[in-house]
């Protein structure tokens, strides 16, 4: 089912991928994932330093947190919606699979991502170069009513979302997510030639539903399958 919506978002997301200074260094991690992001060297209750927001409120939404020894980047979202950012470019011919732990905590009340209440409680971006003014990106999202692998489409077609995960089944528990940036690109963008990625963004919303959305992302990393 596709749901085309208008959103500045695409312009958010460029404003935060150009305001990034210099790539930071990535780790090897398990079964030859590059980390690109794990939380580890960020002070805890604070926004993460490598990482930007295109209103300093933003950085009032994401804070890293520690539980159980992981360290995870915590947002909180009351009646605003502004996405955190990181520059991490990839190679998708190598390694294709965008992979990253989250959580669901508590679901913007009455959202639809197919309707004018298009908030969700988790969201990550793909973010790619498009022109000097734009960029496109892949949004997987945690939705609380649209079934899973659900198209949508907004910010004029350049953001293809995929719902990920759907429901509330899980909520308060860390879930693995893994998607193959590479096909979802070819796919939803109608392409052969898919450019390098510049980076990864995250966003929980509450703002067209006036409520309240909290959720965690953790262990950002790039592998080859």
């Amino acid at each position: 089912m596709r749901q085309t919506r208008t959103t500045p978002a695409v312009f958010l997301i460029l404003t935060l991928v150009v305001a990034l200074a210099g790539s930071t260094g990535t780790a090897l991690g398990e079964d030859d994932c590059i980390v690109l992001d794990d939380f580890s060297h960020a002070p805890t209750g604070q926004f993460p330093p490598d990482w930007k927001v295109r209103k300093d409120a933003g950085k009032q939404i994401y804070s890293v947190q520690v539980d159980a020894g992981r360290k995870f980047l915590h947002a909180e979202a009351h009646d605003v919606g502004i996405q955190a950012a990181k520059q991490s470019p990839w190679d998708l011919t190598t390694h294709p699979i965008l992979a990253w732990s989250w959580r669901p905590r508590k679901f913007p009340e009455g959202a639809d991502e197919r309707t004018d209440r298009n908030d969700s409680v988790l969201a990550v971006y793909a973010v790619f170069p498009a022109s000097r003014i734009a960029v496109k990106s892949v949004k997987y999202i945690w939705s609380e009513q649209v079934p899973v692998d659900t198209h949508l489409v907004s910010s004029r077609g350049y953001t293809q979302v995929r719902v990920l995960a759907s429901g509330r089944a899980g909520v308060d528990e860390w879930h693995e997510a893994r998607a193959n940036v590479l096909e979802d690109y070819k796919r939803y963008f109608g392409v052969s030639e898919v450019p390098k990625p510049e980076g990864i963004a995250v966003l929980t919303d509450a703002d067209d539903t006036h409520s309240l959305a909290t959720g965690d992302y953790a262990n950002f990393r790039v592998c080859p399958h």
